[in-house]
């Protein structure tokens, strides 16, 4: 297994006591409150860069590159980037820059997938030296009607679903490729985080109560990693939202003289059979 930054600060907080730094990851959120609508609706972004299970810390976020949405059956692309809107995201230990994004429903009109992706600027993480990237993916579906959902968009690091990202039951499995430069990435290390707690995007706040206790620091953030064909598997045991991060798979290592870690996200939401 190769060493990466990660680990060797996973290893440090072992050595000195810090567990509780090596069990938060880092993800980017891209938040609306529900994927599975019934019909088109105008959509409230939060796009925050945080600890999901801990509510925090949030980390400051630099302008986006890219804020892209891509229609469910011409596959036209869109630029979304003159709808964002800086905030200051208030998390349980800090407050930080982030954005929020109100799109339209005429953009979503149309019956079927609608995928957004989001490319951040690089966030220099100070206690380990090293930028993180996080190309983000959330899929949004309106009357029920399949699209795009299971097709890479091209980007430099993503992770392609195998099942709709936005129909799932409690207690599934959710199935998806890690992938770079539109290739499997056998082996990938990937982490798997789960939203503890409500998002008030108008007041752009996390709620003070968690969902869940864990019963030890490893449980607020899970790892594993993709099989050889690049493929990985991951339980959904609360519904909810749950994001997914492979981690360092992308072809650029290096940013501004620094380490670079591009992680591909995509965010998945479950749902209780009642």
């Amino acid at each position: 297994m190769a060493i990466t930054p990660r680990l060797l600060q996973a290893l440090a907080a072992v050595t000195f006591g810090c567990v509780s730094c090596a069990a938060q990851a880092h993800f980017q959120m891209l938040y609306v409150k529900e994927t599975a609508l019934s019909r088109a609706d105008d959509l409230e972004f939060a796009i925050v860069f945080t600890h999901p299970f801990s509510a925090g810390p949030t980390m400051a976020m630099g302008q986006p590159r890219a804020f892209s949405h891509i229609g469910s059956h011409s596959g036209e692309q869109t630029d979304l980037r003159h709808y964002l809107r800086p905030v200051q995201w208030q998390s349980r230990g800090n407050q930080a820059s982030a954005y929020r994004a109100s799109i339209p429903r005429a953009l979503v009109r149309s019956l079927g997938d609608h995928v957004f992706v989001l490319e951040p600027e690089p966030y220099l993480e100070t206690e380990e030296d090293v930028y993180i990237q996080q190309f983000t993916k959330l899929i949004v579906n309106v009357g029920g009607v399949p699209g795009n959902w299971s097709e890479p968009q091209g980007l430099p690091v993503e992770i392609q679903a195998l099942n709709k990202p936005y129909a799932n039951w409690t207690g599934g499995v959710f199935r998806a490729v890690v992938l770079a430069d539109g290739k499997p990435v056998p082996f990938a290390e990937v982490e798997v985080e789960y939203l503890n707690h409500s998002v008030d995007i108008a007041n752009n706040v996390f709620g003070q109560q968690d969902y869940v206790t864990a019963p030890q620091p490893a449980f607020k953030s899970l790892s594993t990693y993709a099989d050889a064909q690049g493929i990985v598997s991951i339980g959904l045991p609360r519904a909810g939202w749950w994001g997914i991060a492979a981690l360092n798979i992308g072809a650029t290592k290096t940013h501004k003289g620094k380490p670079l870690s591009q992680d591909a996200v995509l965010w998945v939401q479950a749902r209780d059979m009642k």
